[in-house]
């Protein structure tokens, strides 16, 4: 049997994580993912192949499922390609800007996991960002700045900068929530795109700390949308300042992604985003989410 090997990544985040199947994972070997999760964010997964039910067990390993195998592409349950105006399509653009996953819920996501079966020739790629060593990075002043503001976090806004209209956010999200088995977001209500079922964005602190590292991280992304008390201008500015600083080498970690692999990340950690691909070439994944731990995954208001 090989032994389980842990290759960090040249970027402040990540590892490619080899020897063993997912399925089959002893308990040692079963504590060093999981050590190496925590301590690095984003793990690559190699030529897994993992089966639906394969991918929800080791979901499951993490904590409670809110989705417990969602497709995701450009491919319809028929085998046909997906329009570009296709509601799906359009929120997969939004995609393509750096995202933590249900921030706009009042319970934000632990850990997404994602696997590939069908990917372009070129294109397609997911990138993560390294927000625990961002804030490191960030200068004493700005930390004193932004120490105890909060964010509104909206999918109806951060769709609108696509073109998407809320009633096209709901029905994307309704087309793919229908053809995911074992069910999708129970701990996080309806479809609906912002808060849990009253419409209400979540505000959340744009600092957070790890409820295992006890690192603090920036807490931004896309769907970050207004700051209470900064005029709308000032606000705006801010976070886009913030994440223009956090989404840069070596904070950032890009993975072109092979049939058969898996990666989970940490949403505590890191922001996320996948890169356009030519929309005539398929790109069928399959992504499972972990809900957070409600003691630190809710939202403040």
């Amino acid at each position: 049997m090989a032994e389980l090997s842990v290759e960090h990544t040249p970027a402040t985040l990540g590892a490619v994580v080899t020897g063993a199947r997912l399925p089959d994972l002893t308990e040692a070997q079963w504590r060093r993912v999981e050590t190496a999760f925590n301590n690095r964010a984003v793990l690559i997964f190699p030529g897994q192949w993992l089966s639906v039910a394969e991918q929800m067990d080791f979901g499951r390993r993490f904590g409670e499922l809110s989705i417990a195998a969602q497709p995701l592409g450009n491919e319809r349950e028929d085998g046909a390609l997906r329009e570009p105006d296709d509601p799906v399509m359009r929120l997969l653009r939004g995609n393509e800007d750096w995202h933590t996953d249900s921030s706009f819920r009042r319970l934000s996501a632990k850990a997404s996991i994602l696997s590939a079966s069908k990917v372009p020739e070129r294109g397609g790629e997911t990138e993560w960002a390294d927000m625990a060593a961002a804030y490191d990075a960030l200068s004493p002043a700005l930390r004193s700045r932004i120490d105890g503001l909060c964010a509104y976090h909206s999918l109806r806004q951060s769709q609108a900068r696509v073109g998407q209209a809320a009633q096209d956010v709901i029905d994307a999200l309704v087309q793919l929530r229908a053809a995911a088995p074992g069910g999708t977001d129970t701990a996080n209500g309806d479809p609906g795109p912002d808060g849990q079922g009253d419409g209400k964005p979540p505000l959340r602190p744009l600092v957070k700390t790890h409820p295992v590292t006890g690192r603090r991280a920036l807490f931004v992304g896309r769907h970050a949308c207004g700051i209470p008390g900064l005029a709308a201008e000032e606000s705006a500015g801010l976070l886009a300042d913030l994440m223009d600083f956090a989404c840069r080498p070596p904070r950032v970690l890009a993975h072109r992604w092979q049939p058969g692999d898996t990666v989970i990340w940490d949403n505590r950690r890191v922001l996320h985003r996948s890169r356009p691909w030519p929309p005539a070439e398929r790109r069928v994944m399959c992504h499972t989410r972990v809900d957070g731990d409600a003691a630190t995954e809710l939202a403040a208001a």
